[in-house]
């Protein structure tokens, strides 16, 4: 590959995005490509912070969580992403500034200073595949696996969080289905990014 190239997915929680990321990981390792694959929050100090305030709702301020969130990604960019990147890796993220915009705007800040205080520090990524789900099923599926993250499982948050990420457009977005099944969803996906990557050196 001439540079690296920077897979994102996003959606909102239980829409598969780690089912389909790892997934894409699997196949494309299979291929022969060199691929890395990370995580937000991430499992960093400050990513460890967020997930332990997760539970516990009330005890942070959506502007604290904003700023946290934004710590962790820092570390994130500089430490992994950046990195990985120069080396000329295919790197699979799993949640990007995306979240950000979506979950903290759906809490009322305001979206375009999210996205620009962002833009000070990421690397854009090349592609984003965004998986849409309807927020019931989403908690769900979520119940089901015995997950109860309080802070991120409300219905009626995640209608407002759902109607952000369908708002993002642009060339880099591909916005999915999830109710298909799920081996033509990985299918979908892997052909998108073998028409968009080089072949592995």
């Amino acid at each position: 590959m001439e540079k690296g190239f920077l897979i994102v997915f996003e959606g909102i929680d239980g829409a598969g995005k780690s089912t389909q990321a790892e997934t894409l990981l699997k196949r494309l390792q299979g291929r022969g490509f060199d691929v890395l694959y990370y995580r937000e929050p991430s499992m960093g100090r400050w990513g460890r912070e967020i997930k332990e305030k997760a539970l516990h709702p009330d005890s942070i301020t959506p502007e604290e969580e904003l700023n946290l969130f934004l710590r962790d990604r820092k570390e994130n960019v500089e430490k992994n992403l950046k990195p990985a990147l120069k080396r000329k890796k295919i790197v699979i993220l799993d949640r990007y500034y995306y979240s950000t915009i979506a979950y903290q705007g759906a809490k009322g800040i305001n979206k375009e200073r999210i996205k620009r205080m962002n833009e000070e520090f990421v690397v854009e990524p090349d592609l984003v595949f965004i998986l849409d789900i309807n927020p019931k099923k989403g908690i769900e599926r979520i119940k089901n696996r015995g997950k109860r993250d309080k802070l991120f499982e409300r219905e009626e948050y995640l209608v407002k969080v759902r109607n952000i990420f369908r708002s993002f457009k642009g060339r880099k977005f591909i916005h999915i289905n999830t109710s298909k099944p799920e081996e033509e969803i990985s299918n979908k996906i892997e052909e998108i990014v073998l028409s968009t990557v080089s072949d592995p050196v």
